[in-house]
């Protein structure tokens, strides 16, 4: 964000109003929402103070910050990297280079597990990443044991953060999928890598620069964690357990046969908003119930 001449006063309705149109200019999406949220970050001001102060003036202390983040969003920075933060279904959480930021999408398994006909008691997820989706499940289902696995410690401490800023009691531990993994869960959830080698080389700069590539490349056909998922899983589900993975939009097909062909049963396809395949549910073979 520039002003001519050199800074003299400036509202904070007026630096908005100026931000957004830059935004706009350099294509970005999300301009509103995104001048939003580095105003709050420069000044501490939340969206209501923003509203209320509008006409006040900014400090140049806070201008230059404004500016140094403009610069940073249209260079082609997410607005996630700039701010740290991502707001998740119903929490906000810390979010580093070291860790995939959460989608809208991904809350999809969060809605997939409510609509469970009995509230999990155990949940596993892996590769969590922030935390972010077993956070959140443990917003809505309070009194289930928690472990989350990641094969990143780096992620893993950004995770502990999440939980720990929030209050929330979840095991941590770092494994390779299920490699280190023991016990047995009413519920595994996961949003595991699913991008293909070809499909990399296209994904956006804000994707392939800002978020981790291992937490993106799933292989030649983006299928490769979901064949261990598959082919372990049922050794760590209680009977009647659920699985419910996000997959991506063209991939409901592919792992809803992986499932049937290690036996799962109930395999369904759920879509997303935008009417995409993205998670799929299953649970364990009728022949392991009571």
């Amino acid at each position: 964000m520039s002003v001519h001449p050199p800074y003299s006063g400036i509202t904070i309705n007026s630096a908005r109003r100026l931000l957004t149109r830059n935004f706009e200019a350099a294509g970005l999406e999300s301009s509103v929402s995104d001048v939003r949220l580095l105003v709050e970050l420069a000044t501490g001001l939340s969206r209501t103070e923003q509203i209320a102060r509008g006409t006040e003036l900014l400090s140049s202390e806070h201008f230059d910050a404004i500016s140094v983040y403009a610069a940073r969003r249209i260079a082609g920075e997410p607005i996630d990297a700039i701010t740290g933060v991502r707001l998740f279904w119903k929490d906000k959480f810390r979010v580093t280079k070291d860790v995939l930021t959460p989608r809208p999408e991904t809350e999809g398994i969060i809605e997939a597990a409510m609509a469970l006909r009995s509230s999990p008691q155990s949940i596993l997820d892996l590769g969590t990443g922030s935390g972010a989706i077993i956070l959140s499940l443990l917003r809505e289902f309070p009194d289930a044991d928690a472990l989350a696995t990641d094969v990143s410690a780096d992620a893993l401490r950004v995770a502990r953060g999440n939980a720990r800023d929030m209050g929330l009691t979840c095991n941590f531990i770092v494994s390779d999928w299920l490699g280190a993994v023991s016990g047995a869960f009413d519920l595994i959830v996961s949003n595991p890598p699913y991008i293909t080698d070809v499909a990399m080389q296209a994904l956006p700069t804000e994707v392939l620069n800002y978020d981790p590539d291992l937490a993106l490349r799933g292989g030649r056909d983006g299928l490769a964690p979901y064949r261990i998922i598959a082919a372990q899983a049922q050794g760590y589900l209680n009977p009647d357990g659920h699985l419910i993975l996000e997959i991506g939009y063209d991939q409901g097909a592919a792992v809803a046969g992986l499932l049937r062909d290690h036996g799962f049963d109930a395999v369904t396809v759920l879509q997303d908003l935008a009417g995409h395949d993205r998670i799929v549910c299953a649970q364990t073979p009728t022949a392991k119930n009571p």
